[in-house]
């Protein structure tokens, strides 16, 4: 016999089979866990990248405040570098997509609720910020297109180019509120999770109320304030490399499939 009946009928393990091995749900989960993490922390990096190429260089490197024509003039001169920019930051919302997907995966162990919560709201997020996005293509087709010399002279559409990039800058920053409340949650996982270090799940979570207190302050702050989230972001790079470095050799068994894990790393 490969093996043994028990008295209420189920099938035991029988010690001179090894095929009747009980199976181990952990290790599923920690190789899950280890693909999940490298994924999740590399492409943090990348959009980290990307986004101050694209944005700040590539688009609001070519603005001149409160001078529509130079920056009209700037964005021709250095059209190529504006689309690139664009394309950099259509791979930011790819990344992120990506990212929210790994990092479900990372802490789903702790609460697949609250982790599919944090996958949504950076979803969404992503989903604002490709709105924004569509703005800086508008700036491109008013400025790229002569026709439009028809109907209006070149100081108005120079006037909405700018008002173009301002509408981005705009979108974006309300739509970093969503991001802040993403990062709070994945702070709250981190902390709560017992395989990743409680101080790393702080700073997350502070680099989270960072963006939502910057988000907040465009709105109801008259003038332009210091970004708050430009000190505090350094919680989602920390945590990007302890998913590269740690997390991608975390151990983690389970005494029972569905408990709370019991994890450590190698």
């Amino acid at each position: 016999m490969t093996r043994l009946a028990s008295t209420n009928g189920s099938d035991v393990h029988d010690p001179a089979n090894p095929a009747t091995a009980p199976r181990r749900p952990g290790l599923a989960a920690t190789r899950s866990i280890r693909g999940a993490s490298s994924t999740a922390g590399i492409a943090i990096v990348l959009t980290a990248l990307l986004a101050p190429f694209g944005a700040l260089f590539a688009v609001q490197g070519r603005v001149t405040e409160g001078n529509a024509a130079r920056t009209a003039a700037s964005i021709i001169e250095h059209e190529g570098l504006f689309r690139l920019g664009i394309v950099s930051l259509l791979l930011v919302i790819a990344l992120d997509v990506l990212v929210a997907w790994a990092l479900y995966r990372v802490f789903s162990p702790v609460s697949q609720g609250i982790s599919m919560l944090a996958a949504v709201l950076r979803f969404v997020y992503s989903g604002v910020f490709l709105v924004a996005i569509s703005e800086l293509l508008g700036v491109l087709r008013l400025l790229g297109n002569d026709d439009y010399l028809a109907v209006f002279s070149a100081d108005q559409l120079h006037a909405q180019a700018l008002l173009g990039i301002s509408a981005f800058n705009d979108v974006w920053q309300a739509g970093l509120f969503l991001f802040g409340l993403h990062l709070l949650v994945v702070g709250y996982l981190a902390y709560k999770s017992g395989y990743v270090p409680r101080f790393i799940g702080v700073l997350v979570a502070i680099a989270g109320l960072g963006y939502a207190f910057d988000s907040l302050a465009a709105v109801f702050s008259k003038g332009s304030l210091p970004a708050v989230s430009s000190v505090t972001f350094v919680g989602e790079f920390v945590l990007a490399l302890w998913l590269m470095i740690r997390g991608s050799r975390l151990v983690l068994t389970e005494s029972r499939l569905g408990d709370d894990p019991i994890t450590g790393a190698r």
